[in-house]
């Protein structure tokens, strides 16, 4: 049978080797290094070896291609951890060890998002703002109950939720965005699947650690609390 011959001009996107996720990876990367000020559109078609104008066509904007590499790039840490909460485990405690060293697997993976929240977090834009209330404040919407139930059975210290965000996620994931300074410590790559198994593991250990050596009884941290806001009697 005679194949038919494809038409003129470029092929569909289903067909076309360059697809919209390899285009969304790039541009995630470089928002993620330059900043959304420092990316240019122009360059990035440049870099991808496609037309001027083609990511124009395809994401509307500047504006257009960032939030759809947010969107790429959120997504996948979304459908990532969309399971982390086993139903299966019947401790609260072992499900929050299980999501934060679940969160460092996936950050050594995709170092791309901590270092774009690196970049946004610093100024209260437009942009950060669609990053926390689309996705980072209802992913820790389950945690922050989480952290409440484990501190009202006195399995937990108090920790508010801004302080636990920071530690696991711009503290514990810091090796994997600052690659080249965790080597100056320690020439094997934190990248190494090796390396990023344990690291996953030690960061769970030491801040549930930290949680459960310093937990009090519920009853007991109710007095001291009060003891705390009366004053001496």
């Amino acid at each position: 049978m005679e194949s038919r011959r494809r038409p003129p001009g470029r092929p569909p996107a289903s067909g076309d080797p360059l697809t919209a996720e390899r285009i969304l990876d790039a541009a995630l990367e470089a928002f993620a290094t330059h900043g959304y000020e420092g990316v240019s559109v122009r360059e990035l078609n440049k870099e991808l070896g496609i037309s001027h104008s083609a990511i124009y066509q395809r994401f509307g904007s500047k504006d257009g291609l960032w939030r759809a590499a947010v969107d790429h790039g959120f997504g996948r840490i979304t459908r990532h951890m969309a399971d982390v909460f086993d139903p299966t485990l019947t401790d609260p405690l072992e499900q929050l060890r299980l999501w934060i060293s679940r969160l460092m697997r996936f950050s050594a993976q995709h170092p791309q998002i901590l270092a774009l929240m690196n970049i946004e977090g610093r100024q209260d834009t437009e942009r950060l703002a669609y990053i926390y209330d689309t996705y980072i404040g209802s992913a820790m919407g389950r945690v922050k109950a989480l952290l409440e139930h484990l501190e009202a059975s006195g399995r937990i210290r108090p920790v508010p939720l801004r302080t636990f965000h920071f530690l696991v996620s711009h503290g514990g994931a810091a090796p994997y965005t600052l690659a080249a300074l965790a080597e100056h410590f320690d020439p094997r790559s934190p990248l190494d699947p090796d390396e990023v198994e344990a690291h996953a593991n030690l960061v769970a250990d030491l801040i549930i650690s930290a949680l459960v050596s310093s937990a009090t009884p519920p009853a007991l941290s109710g007095q001291s609390r009060g003891r705390d806001s009366h004053g001496d009697r």
